[in-house]
């Protein structure tokens, strides 16, 4: 079998299956989707074959073995991908995603659902202001620009007072976690971050990691949700919000295993503040209206 790069797991990918494996003292997220793994809506993600612990010299891991589905990731901002195959690509995974959130749980699945999980999302305008002071007071080199800060601040300052949990959400379905192949979603993986939540949080993780297709995954979303443009990207902005203050909290809370996470976020939050990543800029505007 062949190893795939995780940052969580050792990966191993063979012919017909795919196996993960991790510590079983480490985080319990794959708990979580081999429990939700048998009950998803038919063909949305790969089957589950087999799970369960194995002692291995002094401890237990915890391993999980999948049917291989036929197809390869689009990769983190589409970088192969044309714009007419990306089109096809986002309207095939929203139909998807649709499928996730309209889909009914047992009543056990869904208390897993349900469970805690720090997950970094938006929950609440309140939260979003307290990750943003935390993040503050953990800045003590200055490392963060103050505009980058006030800019957070203001997206609490239009936030809305709190998100519902409502839906089943992926809440983790950036393209690295598709297969596709010609032109169609084939599966989605990676469901260790399920939870009840809005369909929001999957638009935002469909979106933004879209690289130069956002732009049309966004239309794609807001033909298919009938959402306006215009709320869909406020949605999407409060959520890159929530996920950036929380993740460079950790990031300064742990700089020594952290360091790279941190500089990445930063870029990211520089784009969502400097460069208003979720909205438009004055020539787009002029070409919408030409």
């Amino acid at each position: 079998m062949d190893t795939v790069e995780s940052s969580s797991h050792h990966v191993y990918v063979g012919s017909d299956a795919v196996v993960k494996i991790i510590d079983a003292d480490g985080h319990s997220r794959l708990n979580r989707e081999i429990t939700l793994a048998p009950h998803l809506p038919t063909g949305l993600s790969a089957a589950l074959l087999d799970s369960g612990l194995h002692r291995l010299g002094t401890y237990d891991i915890r391993y999980a073995c999948y049917a291989r589905v036929p197809g390869a990731a689009p990769g983190i901002g589409m970088p192969a991908v044309d714009g007419v195959t990306a089109r096809l690509l986002a309207e095939a995974a929203v139909d998807q995603l649709g499928r996730l959130h309209r889909w009914i749980p047992s009543v056990h699945t869904e208390q897993m659902l349900r469970e805690p999980l720090l997950h970094g999302g938006f929950t609440r305008q309140a939260a979003l202001f307290a990750e943003v002071e935390k993040l503050a007071t953990l800045d003590r080199h200055g490392t963060i620009p103050r505009g980058l800060l006030d800019g957070l601040t203001a997206i609490a300052e239009r936030a809305p007072l709190h998100a519902q949990a409502v839906v089943p959400v992926h809440a983790d379905c950036h393209w690295d976690n598709w297969l596709a192949s010609d032109h169609r979603v084939t599966a989605l993986l990676d469901f260790e971050w399920a939870r009840y939540g809005e369909p929001a949080d999957d638009w935002f993780f469909l979106a933004r990691f879209s690289g130069p297709h956002t732009k049309t995954v966004l239309d794609v979303i807001a033909r298919a949700t009938a959402t306006s443009l215009e709320t869909l990207r406020a949605e999407c902005e409060v959520r890159e919000a929530s996920h950036l203050a929380f993740d460079l909290s950790l990031a300064l809370e742990h700089p020594d295993t952290h360091a790279q996470m941190a500089a990445d976020r930063l870029r990211a939050l520089d784009e969502l503040i400097i460069g208003r990543y979720w909205w438009p800029t004055p020539l787009d505007a002029s070409r919408r209206k030409h």
